[in-house]
Protein backbone atom coordinates (compact mmCIF):
# COMPACT_ATOMS: atom_id res chain seq x y z
CA UNK A 1 0.00 0.00 0.00
CA UNK A 2 1.72 3.35 -0.54
CA UNK A 3 0.92 6.48 0.46
CA UNK A 4 -0.09 8.97 -1.85
CA UNK A 5 0.19 11.85 0.48
CA UNK A 6 3.79 13.50 1.68
CA UNK A 7 2.38 13.78 5.07
CA UNK A 8 3.30 11.46 7.23
CA UNK A 9 0.60 9.93 10.20
CA UNK A 10 0.59 8.42 13.05
CA UNK A 11 -1.49 5.17 13.63
CA UNK A 12 -2.55 4.68 17.09
CA UNK A 13 -4.01 0.45 18.01
CA UNK A 14 -5.05 -0.32 20.95
CA UNK A 15 -6.05 -3.39 22.63
CA UNK A 16 -5.81 -6.41 25.00
CA UNK A 17 -3.45 -8.94 24.86
CA UNK A 18 -4.11 -11.32 22.47
CA UNK A 19 -5.89 -9.42 19.94
CA UNK A 20 -3.40 -9.41 17.22
CA UNK A 21 -2.15 -5.79 17.38
CA UNK A 22 1.45 -6.61 17.54
CA UNK A 23 1.53 -8.19 14.48
CA UNK A 24 -0.90 -5.75 12.55
CA UNK A 25 1.07 -3.17 13.78
CA UNK A 26 4.72 -4.71 12.46
CA UNK A 27 2.93 -5.33 8.92
CA UNK A 28 1.37 -2.32 8.60
CA UNK A 29 4.13 -0.17 9.52
CA UNK A 30 5.99 -2.54 6.68
CA UNK A 31 3.71 -1.81 4.10
CA UNK A 32 3.84 1.96 5.06
CA UNK A 33 7.18 2.34 5.32
CA UNK A 34 6.84 4.01 9.09
CA UNK A 35 8.49 2.94 12.26
CA UNK A 36 6.69 0.32 14.51
CA UNK A 37 6.10 1.98 17.91
CA UNK A 38 5.48 -0.79 20.70
CA UNK A 39 4.78 0.57 24.00
CA UNK A 40 4.44 -2.94 25.36
CA UNK A 41 8.53 -3.59 24.77
CA UNK A 42 9.23 -0.21 26.13
CA UNK A 43 7.52 -1.21 29.59
CA UNK A 44 9.04 -4.95 29.25
CA UNK A 45 12.33 -3.56 28.91
CA UNK A 46 11.71 -1.80 32.00
CA UNK A 47 10.46 -4.43 33.76
CA UNK A 48 13.43 -6.72 33.06
CA UNK A 49 15.57 -3.81 34.32
CA UNK A 50 14.05 -3.77 37.71
CA UNK A 51 13.87 -7.67 38.02
CA UNK A 52 17.93 -7.40 37.15
CA UNK A 53 17.95 -4.73 40.07
CA UNK A 54 15.84 -7.14 42.03
CA UNK A 55 13.20 -4.00 42.47
CA UNK A 56 9.91 -4.48 43.26
CA UNK A 57 7.44 -4.18 41.03
CA UNK A 58 5.45 -2.29 43.61
CA UNK A 59 8.01 0.19 44.49
CA UNK A 60 6.56 3.14 42.27
CA UNK A 61 9.15 5.61 43.75
CA UNK A 62 12.34 3.06 43.14
CA UNK A 63 10.51 2.38 39.37
CA UNK A 64 10.40 6.27 38.75
CA UNK A 65 14.29 6.67 39.43
CA UNK A 66 14.79 3.54 37.81
CA UNK A 67 13.16 4.67 34.64
CA UNK A 68 14.68 8.09 34.68
CA UNK A 69 18.17 6.28 34.64
CA UNK A 70 17.43 3.88 31.46
CA UNK A 71 17.69 3.90 27.81
CA UNK A 72 15.15 2.45 25.43
CA UNK A 73 15.65 2.25 22.17
CA UNK A 74 13.58 0.38 19.39
CA UNK A 75 15.63 -0.64 16.05
CA UNK A 76 13.35 -2.10 13.20
CA UNK A 77 14.81 -5.05 10.95
CA UNK A 78 13.12 -7.23 8.96
CA UNK A 79 11.94 -9.60 11.39
CA UNK A 80 10.81 -6.92 13.58
CA UNK A 81 12.02 -4.34 16.47
CA UNK A 82 14.93 -5.11 18.43
CA UNK A 83 14.70 -3.84 21.28
CA UNK A 84 17.77 -2.36 23.38
CA UNK A 85 17.74 -1.46 26.60
CA UNK A 86 20.87 1.00 27.84
CA UNK A 87 22.46 -0.24 24.60
CA UNK A 88 21.98 -4.16 25.21
CA UNK A 89 19.94 -6.15 23.17
CA UNK A 90 17.05 -7.76 24.70
CA UNK A 91 14.66 -8.69 22.55
CA UNK A 92 14.45 -12.03 23.34
CA UNK A 93 14.40 -12.10 26.63
CA UNK A 94 11.42 -9.01 27.14
CA UNK A 95 9.03 -11.78 25.56
CA UNK A 96 9.25 -14.26 27.98
CA UNK A 97 6.46 -14.90 30.17
CA UNK A 98 7.98 -13.16 33.88
CA UNK A 99 8.66 -10.30 31.72
CA UNK A 100 5.40 -9.78 30.19
CA UNK A 101 3.80 -10.23 33.58
CA UNK A 102 6.21 -7.47 35.15
CA UNK A 103 5.51 -4.96 32.62
CA UNK A 104 1.63 -5.29 33.26
CA UNK A 105 2.61 -4.67 36.77
CA UNK A 106 5.07 -1.95 36.13
CA UNK A 107 2.68 -0.18 33.93
CA UNK A 108 0.30 0.79 36.79
CA UNK A 109 2.26 3.28 38.45
CA UNK A 110 0.98 6.88 37.53
CA UNK A 111 4.89 8.00 37.27
CA UNK A 112 5.98 5.40 35.62
CA UNK A 113 3.44 5.27 32.81
CA UNK A 114 4.04 9.71 32.55
CA UNK A 115 7.70 9.01 31.85
CA UNK A 116 7.25 6.46 29.28
CA UNK A 117 4.22 8.40 27.42
CA UNK A 118 6.85 11.49 27.28
CA UNK A 119 9.11 9.23 25.60
CA UNK A 120 6.71 7.99 23.51
CA UNK A 121 5.63 10.95 22.30
CA UNK A 122 9.37 12.14 21.66
CA UNK A 123 9.42 8.89 19.24
CA UNK A 124 6.13 9.43 17.51
CA UNK A 125 6.61 13.31 17.47
CA UNK A 126 7.11 13.60 13.63
CA UNK A 127 4.78 11.29 12.80
CA UNK A 128 5.28 8.71 10.43
CA UNK A 129 4.66 5.87 13.20
CA UNK A 130 2.16 2.85 13.92
CA UNK A 131 1.81 3.05 17.43
CA UNK A 132 0.19 -0.15 19.53
CA UNK A 133 -0.37 -0.67 22.86
CA UNK A 134 -3.59 0.10 25.73
CA UNK A 135 -3.63 3.83 25.70
CA UNK A 136 -2.25 5.40 22.66
CA UNK A 137 -4.96 6.84 21.44
CA UNK A 138 -6.74 7.95 24.72
CA UNK A 139 -3.13 9.39 26.22
CA UNK A 140 -0.39 8.95 24.41
CA UNK A 141 -1.28 10.30 21.20
CA UNK A 142 -4.94 11.41 21.98
CA UNK A 143 -5.18 13.53 17.78
CA UNK A 144 -4.09 10.54 16.38
CA UNK A 145 -4.64 10.38 12.70
CA UNK A 146 -6.25 7.27 12.93
CA UNK A 147 -7.22 5.40 16.00
CA UNK A 148 -8.03 1.78 16.06
CA UNK A 149 -9.40 -0.55 19.02
CA UNK A 150 -8.60 -4.11 18.44
CA UNK A 151 -9.96 -6.40 20.12
CA UNK A 152 -11.55 -10.74 20.46
CA UNK A 153 -13.36 -13.28 22.55
CA UNK A 154 -10.99 -13.37 25.29
CA UNK A 155 -11.42 -16.99 25.01
CA UNK A 156 -10.00 -16.71 21.16
CA UNK A 157 -7.25 -14.71 22.62
CA UNK A 158 -6.24 -16.61 25.07
CA UNK A 159 -5.38 -19.53 22.02
CA UNK A 160 -3.92 -17.23 20.10
CA UNK A 161 -1.12 -16.18 23.37
CA UNK A 162 -0.65 -20.07 23.72
CA UNK A 163 0.29 -20.44 20.26
CA UNK A 164 2.38 -17.47 20.15
CA UNK A 165 4.83 -18.93 23.49
CA UNK A 166 4.54 -22.45 22.23
CA UNK A 167 5.88 -21.12 19.41
CA UNK A 168 8.75 -19.50 21.11
CA UNK A 169 9.22 -22.55 23.60
CA UNK A 170 7.82 -21.20 26.12
CA UNK A 171 5.38 -22.61 29.08
CA UNK A 172 1.80 -21.88 28.57
CA UNK A 173 0.47 -24.10 31.89
CA UNK A 174 -0.39 -20.92 33.52
CA UNK A 175 -1.27 -18.88 30.50
CA UNK A 176 -5.18 -18.61 30.24
CA UNK A 177 -4.80 -17.19 34.36
CA UNK A 178 -2.14 -14.89 33.36
CA UNK A 179 -4.09 -13.13 30.73
CA UNK A 180 -7.19 -12.80 32.36
CA UNK A 181 -5.00 -11.45 35.03
CA UNK A 182 -3.49 -8.70 32.79
CA UNK A 183 -7.09 -7.96 31.48
CA UNK A 184 -8.25 -7.76 35.38
CA UNK A 185 -5.24 -4.96 35.87
CA UNK A 186 -5.35 -3.25 32.03
CA UNK A 187 -8.94 -2.16 32.74
CA UNK A 188 -9.03 -1.67 36.31
CA UNK A 189 -6.10 0.53 37.22
CA UNK A 190 -6.79 4.46 37.91
CA UNK A 191 -4.58 5.60 35.25
CA UNK A 192 -4.74 5.29 31.53
CA UNK A 193 -7.51 2.19 31.64
CA UNK A 194 -7.62 -0.31 29.00
CA UNK A 195 -10.58 1.65 27.00
CA UNK A 196 -11.10 2.34 23.05
CA UNK A 197 -11.29 5.95 22.34
CA UNK A 198 -14.82 7.76 21.81
CA UNK A 199 -13.25 8.32 18.01
CA UNK A 200 -11.51 5.05 17.23
CA UNK A 201 -13.00 2.19 15.42
CA UNK A 202 -13.39 -0.93 17.11
CA UNK A 203 -12.27 -3.80 15.00
CA UNK A 204 -13.54 -7.30 16.50
CA UNK A 205 -10.90 -9.50 15.35
CA UNK A 206 -12.26 -13.12 16.27
CA UNK A 207 -13.54 -14.09 13.35
CA UNK A 208 -11.35 -12.06 10.95
CA UNK A 209 -8.28 -13.61 9.59
CA UNK A 210 -5.00 -11.31 9.95
CA UNK A 211 -4.66 -10.17 6.76
CA UNK A 212 -8.72 -9.20 6.32
CA UNK A 213 -7.77 -6.97 9.93
CA UNK A 214 -5.07 -5.80 7.84
CA UNK A 215 -6.82 -4.89 4.93
CA UNK A 216 -9.45 -2.90 6.69
CA UNK A 217 -7.08 -0.70 8.67
CA UNK A 218 -5.44 -0.08 5.30
CA UNK A 219 -8.70 1.53 4.14
CA UNK A 220 -9.57 3.17 7.01
CA UNK A 221 -5.70 5.01 6.56
CA UNK A 222 -6.45 5.30 2.84
CA UNK A 223 -10.16 7.46 3.70
CA UNK A 224 -7.80 9.77 5.85
CA UNK A 225 -5.36 10.27 3.32
CA UNK A 226 -8.17 10.77 0.80
CA UNK A 227 -9.80 13.07 3.11
CA UNK A 228 -6.75 15.60 3.38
Amino acid sequence: MKEPSSRKLIIAIDGPAGAGKSTIASRLARKLGYVNLESGAMYRALALKAIENDISFDDESALDNLAHKTRIALEPTLGGNRVLLDGRDVTQRVRETDVSEGASRVSVHPRVRAWMVARQRELGLDGGVVMEGRDIGTKVFPDADVKVFLDADPVIREERRMRQQQARGAAVESMAAELRERDRRDRTRANSPLEAAKDAIVLDSTAMSEDEVLRTVEELIKQKLQAQ
